[in-house]
């Protein structure tokens, strides 16, 4: 299911059969698992797992989550990006990421601009925060070109390493 489209993007709801395999290799990117984390994601099966317990739940828990980003003249997925709750943070934060032959290209940027549209305008949200991995000065550069600013740091766990925390505010 189509949710977002942008001049050259489609932002959609994952399928688990038709995701997988994508999804596998998203999550198993050097990058990836860098910057985001390990998501035990080590099997077509595991991936399907992933996208039925985490990206599909999200949708039905809060009727967002994160989508797959795809290239609109040719359905190429090349990334996720969309909206999550996560348990240790007050606001909905917007989390993206794209397999490294489509970086450089303007579409983390295009996407999550349409994201935080998306969060303000569908679901009333007046406020959106980002968390990023500390060494990530490429996420945050672009969290900041899309109007977030830096207001610290955060732990998921008290014994976990500090993430950079970002907010923005919509006006009323």
């Amino acid at each position: 299911m189509i949710v977002l489209q942008t001049e050259r993007l489609v932002l959609r709801r994952a399928h688990a059969e038709d995701d997988a395999a994508f999804i596998f290799g998203l999550l198993n990117e050097p990058s990836w698992l860098q910057y985001i984390g390990d998501r035990g994601v080590r099997t077509l099966a595991d991936a399907q797992q992933y996208i039925v317990n985490s990206l599909q739940a999200s949708y039905e828990s809060y009727g967002f989550g994160l989508f797959v980003v795809a290239e609109k003249a040719t359905g190429t997925p090349v990334g996720l990006c969309g909206l999550i709750k996560r348990d240790f943070l007050e606001d909905v934060d917007i989390g993206y990421a794209l397999c490294p032959p489509y970086w450089g290209k303007g579409y983390a940027f295009e996407a999550a601009y349409a994201v935080l549209d998306y969060g303000r305008e569908a679901f009333g949200l007046k406020r959106i925060v980002a968390i990023t991995d500390k060494a990530n000065d490429a996420s945050g550069k672009l969290l900041e070109k899309l109007g977030l600013r830096w207001e610290g740091y955060v732990r998921k766990q008290p014994d976990q390493e500090e993430l950079k925390f970002f907010s923005i505010d919509f006006p009323s």
